[in-house]
């Protein structure tokens, strides 16, 4: 039988610090901490949780581990939670409030891995703050509000909609077809959860799982749910996303879904450069097509520099799981990043190196299709639909490898699937009119 830990907690009102009591339970049900509840009118202001508190059930030499929940205060950052998972080797910080996007990872030096050294990885975005979704309209700047926001090093697109602001159809509440305006990247990422837990696995590995539902519903429009999870295992240099999209409508709900993963320095440097295993390589514009030759290695910060994006075809092994990889110029630092193509076929490549004051970074982004407008992306056949009720898992994994031998046997894998050369086309998609 499968058993978690379950924790019980006190809350101290006095100072809205949580304190942990540890109970284990035998009932196999998923027992967990629950931070927030809109069901129960539950949030926890600040926890901590660490390995100590459970010293008489965890092997003695488990890796030391934390999970800490704070909120932050001040300026446009006011209310928003953070959660901070530090699993012995990696220091991930979670969002609840803008949709579970991930802000930073950190890898820390480690004594038991070869010419491991601490590594940053996320990027120096312009918006400073955390910013609350209350403060942010997605309308603004002809739809680009999206950005007002954006400083993560992992936020979700979608979920009704993502890619390109713009022009689209859809049926009102009589039944017509009308326009509407989309807006840049879609609602999931300024979406608050609505729930958020934490489970530590009783079983070994004793994977640490945090875990947020997002709604992204409305009357007379979808209702979609976004069950996410992000976990890790102590001591382990790699992180899983598992989410799981649910239609709770009586009707068919088109959706989107891209993984905008950003990177910058110190892993983004002039000579950086992805690794991939494609069939065929695509720039989305003409500005794109005219370095498409180049479209795997990265320049220093430059001034008045057009962002570039690829879009990728990737190859996959014959159980569909595929991977890509950003290296460093000296080749002893990467992160890499895997998935199945059977639930995120495509492969957005997005170079911004830009001045370091405007956005020196480059997104590695897995999706269900490419970041067009909707409109665009329905005619080539890349907006998919959900049954009434219907669920679909999406799951990957990141990992961060110090040292030339970690960074070169992760590279001979991605190289293994490229069982023949990519196909770049210098040419962008011919698109139909809007």
């Amino acid at each position: 039988m499968f058993y978690r830990f379950h924790f019980l907690l006190a809350v101290i009102a006095c100072s809205g610090v949580a304190t942990v009591g540890l109970a284990q339970d035998n009932s196999g049900g998923d027992h967990v901490i629950v931070l927030t509840d809109t069901e129960t009118n539950t949030r926890t202001e600040s926890l901590r949780i660490t390995s100590k508190d459970f010293a008489d059930v965890l092997p003695q030499n488990s890796p030391a581990w934390s999970v800490e929940k704070t909120t932050l205060h001040g300026g446009k950052q006011e209310g928003c939670e953070l959660v901070t998972i530090d699993n012995g080797v990696l220091e991930i910080v979670v969002v609840p409030t803008r949709g579970m996007s991930v802000l930073r990872v950190t890898k820390k030096a480690n004594s038991n891995e070869p010419d491991s050294t601490a590594a940053r990885f996320g990027w120096d975005s312009p918006v400073k703050e955390v910013i609350h979704p209350q403060y942010i309209n997605l309308e603004s700047r002809g739809g680009l509000g999206w950005l007002e926001g954006f400083n993560e090093w992992m936020v979700r697109c979608g979920l009704e909609y993502a890619g390109h602001p713009g022009k689209d159809v859809f049926t009102n509440n009589v039944g017509d077809k009308v326009e509407m305006d989309l807006t840049l990247h879609g609602k999931i990422g300024n979406i608050p959860a609505s729930k958020v837990t934490v489970t530590v696995d009783r079983e070994a590995p004793h994977r640490i799982r945090l875990q947020g539902i997002v709604n992204e519903r409305m009357f007379y429009g979808p209702k979609l749910e976004l069950i996410t999870e992000i976990s890790v295992v102590p001591g382990e240099p790699s992180l899983r996303i598992t989410d799981t999209l649910v239609n709770h409508g009586a009707d068919e709900q088109e959706f989107q879904l891209i993984y905008h993963t950003n990177f910058g320095t110190p892993l983004l440097e002039k000579n950086a450069r992805t690794v991939v295993a494609a069939e065929k390589v695509e720039p989305m514009n003409e500005n794109a097509a005219k370095s498409i030759d180049q479209y795997a290695s990265y320049q220093a910060p430059t001034k008045g520099f057009i962002e570039e994006v690829y879009l990728v075809y990737p190859i996959a092994d014959a159980s569909g799981r595929t991977q890509t990889m950003l290296v460093n110029a000296a080749g002893d630092q990467a992160a890499s990043v895997a998935w199945n193509t059977s639930q995120l076929p495509y492969l957005t490549i997005w170079k911004n190196t830009a001045a370091e004051a405007d956005g020196y970074v480059t997104g590695i982004e897995p999706g269900t299709g490419f970041p067009f407008n909707r409109n665009i992306e329905r005619h080539f056949g890349r907006v998919p639909k959900l049954a009434p009720g219907q669920s679909r898992r999406f799951e990957l994994e990141y990992g961060f490898h110090s040292g030339a031998e970690a960074v070169n046997k992760m590279e001979a894998e991605i190289r293994t699937l490229q069982t023949a050369s990519v196909v770049l086309e210098e040419k962008s998609p011919t698109l139909p009119s809007p």
